[in-house]
């Protein structure tokens, strides 16, 4: 029966029809997408309701079917207009699965996501791709220009490179933790010359192994550049009028500098905003059990946390000043439009 199911869903898929999967229990449908995966050619786009989901569907996916690729693509950490960023970890997992995203495979693979994650904006797919390094040994490189890179791309300069997105430099030396990777590197330049890139554990600072060829993308989801800085501080000022000396967030921009929760400013780093659909515009798309209920709590929570901040009491030009949702979030008519232009299964 598998077989002959899998083969009429890519029909359904390739003709661009939305149809629903009855009586299909949780767990099954993840090993369902891992027999249809496993027939085809074509990448899925699996949107779970949480992160439980997410998580269960990957184990069943290793389990199933370890031969294909099942790459995860987390939502934020943090709540709607916090005041805290998401954590490092989770911006790299997301960079690094963006970053995947937009490379090509001669393979079937399974995304999975949930709907905090797609029904979030992104950095346009152009961004991610710019910001890919690439580097091996023997390759000439500029340590002063990689430093840069470096901290235009997000990632934090210190003594010692303990988490992703992290980086130290100590005369020849360049340590690196790279976004999605299990361990730092080391580059080990001779002039402007890389003479061996070694992974090193974090904690011992020993060395694990040496490694030919290092690749990696941007540690953060915006960057703090030449041009990315003037757009910000000119679309901040267009939307929350004339900027006084005591605007944090303004001051750090503008100064390249970090900041708690800028994230939630993202939109005003890019001249347009991505959706995980731009990334995978070819994705066969399967949606979740009870997917709309959850669509319309998320809805409902994003709208309460702007109201509560729009609407809290001023005490000083340093308030908190939102986006409206609709510049980090799609609403439920957008993302309807986009389940609506594609073809999609329903559990």
């Amino acid at each position: 029966i598998v077989p002959r199911l899998c083969t009429r869903i890519m029909e359904l898929s390739q003709g661009g029809h939305a149809y629903r999967l009855e009586s299909v229990p949780e767990g099954y449908d993840a090993y369902l997408l891992g027999e249809i995966a496993h027939n085809s050619n074509r990448d899925l786009l699996f949107v779970l309701r949480d992160d439980l989901r997410m998580a269960a569907s990957e184990a069943t996916l290793a389990f199933f079917r370890p031969d294909i690729e099942v790459i995860s693509f987390p939502a934020w950490d943090c709540l709607p207009y916090d005041r805290v960023s998401p954590h490092a970890e989770i911006v790299a997992h997301r960079m690094t699965s963006l970053g995947q995203m937009t490379e090509q495979s001669d393979k079937p693979r399974i995304f999975l996501t949930t709907l905090n994650a797609v029904t979030q904006r992104v950095p346009p797919v152009e961004m991610v791709k710019n910001s890919q390094l690439s580097i091996q040994v023997g390759d000439k490189i500029n340590g002063p220009e990689l430093t840069a890179y470096l901290v235009a791309n997000g990632f934090s300069r210190i003594g010692t490179v303990m988490e992703p997105g992290e980086f130290a430099v100590r005369g020849g030396l360049i340590d690196i933790f790279p976004p999605g990777a299990e361990n730092p590197v080391r580059l080990d330049l001779f002039g402007d010359q890389v003479d061996g890139i070694r992974a090193f554990d974090a904690l011992s600072q020993r060395s694990t192994g040496k490694i030919d060829k290092l690749e990696f993308t941007a540690a953060s989801e915006f960057l703090l550049n030449d041009d990315s800085v003037p757009l910000f501080r000119s679309r901040y000022r267009d939307e929350f009028g004339a900027v006084t000396q005591d605007d944090p967030l303004y001051e750090a921009v503008s100064e390249k500098r970090r900041h708690a929760g800028m994230e939630h400013w993202l939109p005003l780093y890019h001249e347009k905003m991505g959706t995980i659909f731009d990334y995978l515009p070819d994705a066969v798309l399967f949606l979740d059990h009870m997917l709309e209920e959850a669509l319309a709590a998320r809805h409902d929570t994003v709208m309460d946390y702007y109201q509560s901040r729009k609407d809290a009491p001023r005490s000083g030009n340093a308030d908190y000043k939102p986006l409206p949702p609709e510049y980090l979030y799609l609403d439920p008519d957008e993302w309807h439009q986009n389940i609506a232009s594609r073809s999609a299964g329903q559990f």
